[in-house]
């Protein structure tokens, strides 16, 4: 849990429905969002943090 903060989805929303789908998934508020986005690029631009990204393969099938 990042936060206290209790907020609620529309059922019918596909942000709902991949919560229920795909429970790996966790549901984050806007706020600790931001600031974990903020926090992230902080680390990156000191050169001490290295983002793993996947590596994307171009296929020309």
């Amino acid at each position: 849990m990042l936060c206290e903060q209790i907020g609620t989805i529309d059922d019918e929303s596909p942000l709902a429905k991949r919560l229920r789908n795909r429970p790996i998934h966790t549901y984050m508020c806007r706020q600790c969002h931001d600031r974990i986005a903020e926090k992230t690029k902080q680390r990156l631009a000191t050169g001490k943090f290295r983002f793993y990204r996947g590596v994307h393969v171009d296929d020309d099938w």
